[in-house]
């Protein structure tokens, strides 16, 4: 099987560069279980890093109850991170670079040296939202690196910013101006820690390991929501938005 899947990366990140992910899920033999499906992520990360591409941090999905009731299924699962695909607050997106573009509303974390978090800040983390199976699974997401298409970061000052790193406080996602979404900041009760013990432990089965400088999206309490050309998304702390972006029909950002 593993000889199998790692001749299928190359399918998988062309069909991702393509903008037509996962398509292997359209053959109803195809049958991934857990871990062959983090295979698949791995192979499919160890091209990109060899293609030149940066791996700075990982995503933890699947785990508020927004997602977990709209997917039908609980994780945790872990994706990853690339940096050729961190987009600076006030980005405009292409929405013909996606497929079924949509959005979530989360907190981020960064590791420092010694595996501490040292400042926490929301983001928008944007999706390729399309299960292609006919019944929805967690391998298919994991397959295809938790359906992640890209961050939209906040300002340097949010960036480093410890505030909420243990202050509790109100996240909030608005499309156009309207409050779609809000809740609190972490979508386990142990908060960012929650979400990083449990990274550890997923990456250490596979070889791999948080490092100093990583930034974890830590999972969202709210849920996944499609937009649309024209849709102006921001996400809030109590009110205050800190990170932004706008989808236009127009090409913005360079291919995959």
């Amino acid at each position: 099987m593993i000889n199998n899947l790692r001749k299928l990366a190359p399918k998988q990140l062309r069909d991702y560069r393509n903008n037509n992910p996962g398509t292997c899920f359209n053959d109803l033999d195809f049958i991934l279980n857990m871990d062959s499906a983090y295979e698949l992520q791995d192979a499919v990360t160890d091209l990109r890093v060899a293609a030149g591409e940066d791996i700075i941090g990982y995503k933890v999905g699947c785990t508020g109850s927004g997602t977990t009731n709209q997917f039908g299924m609980k994780g945790p699962i872990r994706g990853t991170l690339f940096g050729a695909e961190l987009l600076k607050n006030g980005a405009e997106l292409d929405f013909e670079l996606f497929t079924n573009l949509s959005i979530e509303g989360e907190m981020a974390v960064k590791i420092g040296a010694n595996g501490e978090i040292i400042s926490a800040f929301p983001v928008i983390e944007l999706h390729n939202f399309v299960f292609r199976a006919p019944i929805k699974t967690l391998p298919e997401l994991i397959a295809n690196n938790g359906f992640n298409a890209g961050v939209v970061w906040p300002d340097l000052i949010w960036q480093k910013s410890t505030r909420y790193i243990n202050q509790p406080a109100q996240l909030s996602v608005k499309i156009n101006s309207k409050v779609i979404a809000a809740g609190d900041l972490w979508p386990l009760p142990q908060g960012p820690c929650g979400s990083i013990e449990w990274l550890e432990n997923n990456l250490k089965n596979w070889n791999r390991s948080i490092l100093p400088g990583n930034i974890i999206l830590t999972g969202t309490p709210l849920g996944l929501y499609p937009v649309q050309p024209g849709d102006k998304i921001d996400v809030s702390i109590n009110k205050e938005t800190v990170v932004g972006c706008k989808v236009s029909a127009k090409t913005k950002l360079p291919k995959k």
